[in-house]
């Protein structure tokens, strides 16, 4: 059995990466380590030492030059320490191993800002973008998700629907239209925000926070080991997280975005 070793990225505004840490735990990877994106340009921690890469949610650089776009230039850029190699070199060394990736809310965000997401052509060439929600505001509650079973994402197999807060003011996923129609007919969507009575994907707010086409709350690559959605699963662990948990005594122990971590850690202990 393969180890599950998970890296999650802290620093310069993210502040979700405990609970993104606790829920690799809690999902089986046998190392999960938290590193400030400053070890990583001193060299002190190699991305190759790790095979689940988690780019957590937050406040990444306060959203400055748009939610994300410096982090981006961060990655892009700076070259690390003993290394003529940069940052964003060894990110893509790490995708191109075949390694799995998680980007949640300002993660999401960046991978799109870096090319690693939709990644239909194998480049890193930005395709889609992230703005502003229609509200015009921030939104902070809980969505219901549906789960594409025809996708090939790895984080999402066996997932019907999903009830996940969200905590966000730049999440609607914007690009040119034949992008997504591509996105739409490879079912490189695996989450899209849900109707919770219908159950069906909706456009309609509040059930959609921010306008996205289709009710697109997430995206894959083709190979479904690159996946980033706005909503935060590892906020919902446990079943006392659920805003309703007392009025639901239905709902299991185990709070059901855990599962998008544990088909990750399940996944790469089989050996893919």
């Amino acid at each position: 059995m393969t180890k599950v070793k998970a890296l999650v990225i802290s620093g310069n505004g993210t502040n979700c990466e405990r609970e993104t840490a606790f829920a690799c735990t809690q999902a089986g990877a046998d190392v999960v380590d938290i590193v400030p994106i400053w070890d990583l340009m001193a060299g002190q921690v190699r991305m190759s030492d790790f095979n689940l890469l988690c780019l957590p949610g937050g406040f990444l650089d306060g959203d400055d030059l748009g939610a994300a776009r410096a982090g981006a230039n961060r990655y892009r850029h700076t070259k690390i320490a003993g290394s003529n190699q940069r940052l964003g070199q060894d990110l893509q060394s790490f995708v191109a191993d075949g390694k799995l990736v998680i980007g949640i809310c300002n993660g999401f965000q960046l991978m799109v800002k870096l090319g690693l997401l939709p990644r239909l052509d194998d480049s890193d060439r930005q395709s889609v973008t992230l703005t502003f929600n229609d509200s015009g505001r921030f939104e902070n509650r809980w969505v219901e998700l549906l789960c594409d079973p025809e996708s090939p994402c790895v984080f999402t197999r066996g997932i019907e629907r999903l009830p996940v807060p969200v905590r966000h003011g730049e999440g609607k996923l914007v690009g040119q239209s034949e992008v997504l129609t591509q996105l739409d007919s490879q079912h490189l969507i695996p989450v899209r925000y849900a109707d919770a009575q219908s159950g069906q994907a909706t456009m309609d707010y509040p059930a959609n926070p921010n306008g996205s086409k289709g009710g697109a709350a997430g995206i894959c690559d083709p190979t479904g080991r690159l996946f980033g959605l706005m909503p935060h699963p590892e906020c919902y662990l446990h079943r006392t997280h659920h805003p309703r948990w007392t009025r639901m005594p239905e709902l299991p122990a185990e709070g059901l975005g855990l599962r998008i971590f544990r088909n990750a850690v399940e996944f790469l202990q089989a050996g893919n």
